[in-house]
């Protein structure tokens, strides 16, 4: 049985950011933001392979899954073992600046 992917220190950062924006207006819209990210990350780390690449963003190894009934994408390295989240990003997001130093430490 895999274990479910782990959010790096910026992963964490930008769901607490998105939570806390969210909480602003509807509390139960950032609870239900922070289950479905608990929820992808049990998912990513039974299928690492689940997303698909963006490779005109990033390596064939990191990921990008759309979590469902947010318009929120979770980044993740897919070769890692647990796989790393390593990005919560709102959708509407410039990626490729965000990106730019994309990588897995």
């Amino acid at each position: 049985m895999r274990r479910s992917a782990t959010l790096s220190p910026r992963a964490r950062q930008d769901l607490l950011e998105a939570v806390r924006w969210i909480r602003r207006d509807n509390v139960t819209a950032a609870k239900g933001l922070r289950n479905a990210v608990v929820k992808a990350s049990k998912l990513i780390g039974e299928h690492p392979q689940i997303a698909r690449p963006r490779l005109e963003l990033a390596d064939e190894n990191f990921r990008f899954l759309v979590l469902t009934g947010y318009p929120y994408v979770l980044i993740y390295d897919a070769d890692r073992e647990p796989p790393l989240i390593l990005r919560v990003l709102h959708g509407a997001r410039d990626f490729p600046p965000l990106l730019r130093n994309l990588r897995s430490n």
